[in-house]
């Protein structure tokens, strides 16, 4: 089970952390990566980290602004998102299975990659 928090409304500039808690499965095996999406448009993903080794990917479109982290003795990872733009609105999921490390922090995963995926969190930037 995934559980997101942390979205809201933000004016263009400001900064807003995303919380994802993970349990039931055995946390330190697997990917957890975070996605948007829009209606009318597929998702994108965004960023990830391989909770096994720490090590994380982060897409083009947000790089420099987001930033993805764990806290592993609370099976939570967190993205932080700085500097938000309009274009940022949208939901963000988690989700998470048990890919590569290497596949997980080079960003060779898609949305179909996934098959556990937590309700989501609505980020509205204006």
């Amino acid at each position: 089970q995934l559980v997101e928090s942390g979205g809201g409304s933000v004016q263009a500039g400001g900064s807003l952390r995303l919380s994802c808690v993970a349990s039931g499965y055995t946390y330190s095996s697997n990917c957890m990566a975070w996605f948007r999406q829009v209606p009318g448009k597929e998702r994108e993903g965004v960023a990830a980290i391989h909770v096994g080794v720490g090590r994380t990917y982060v897409a083009d479109s947000v790089k420099g602004r987001f930033t993805s982290s764990q806290d592993s003795a609370k099976n939570t990872v967190f993205l932080q998102m700085n500097d938000l733009k309009p274009e940022d609105t949208a939901t963000y999921y988690c989700a998470t299975d048990s890919v590569g490390a290497f596949d997980c922090y080079s960003g060779s995963w898609a949305a179909r990659t996934f098959h556990y995926w937590g309700q989501g969190t609505q980020v509205t930037v204006s």
